[in-house]
């Protein structure tokens, strides 16, 4: 058998070089896709065990009112409990500064991972708004327009 690579081994030697690239990108893309994969919970389907430890987990639900105990010290430390209606709330811990429209008994969605004792030690925290949201200099100019239409039309041959 002679060394010299004939047409046929080098198109042979072409797919396989391929098919090896091909199969190292995929497990490139693989890993870039389960690293930055993040579940969805509710403090319910926590409460029942649906979230395994050290994985990044995003809870979404309302934040308990009476709940919110901001740090005595002076810094950004806050707690919370999230709920989302069932008898269990998740207990939050954050390090951060709050979004401007989080509060009380509103909706948020927290992004962390779980600590031995049950906490989410909370990397970013979400405040959801009404569907109705609009910011207060938007509001302003358009305030006069929305009441003109949203006040009553009187009823035709109807004296004023």
């Amino acid at each position: 058998m002679s060394a010299v690579l004939t047409p046929r081994r080098k198109r042979l030697l072409l797919v396989l070089v391929v098919a090896v690239l091909l199969l190292a990108a995929g497990a490139f893309v693989k890993q870039a896709f389960r690293s930055n994969l993040v579940f969805y919970v509710t403090p319910s389907e926590l409460a029942a065990g649906n979230a395994r430890a050290k994985e990044v987990l995003r809870v979404g639900g309302l934040v308990q009112p009476g709940s919110l105990q901001r740090s005595t010290s002076g810094g950004l430390d806050v707690r919370f409990t999230l709920v989302d209606g069932g008898s269990y709330g998740v207990p939050v811990i954050y390090h951060r500064a709050l979004p401007d429209l989080f509060a009380e008994g509103k909706g948020a969605i927290v992004q962390g991972k779980l600590d031995a004792s049950g906490t989410l030690v909370a990397t970013e925290v979400l405040a959801k708004h009404g569907e109705n949201y609009m910011p207060p200099k938007v509001f302003e100019p358009v305030a006069p327009t929305q009441q003109a239409q949203q006040a009553p039309q009187a009823a035709p041959g109807a004296a004023p």
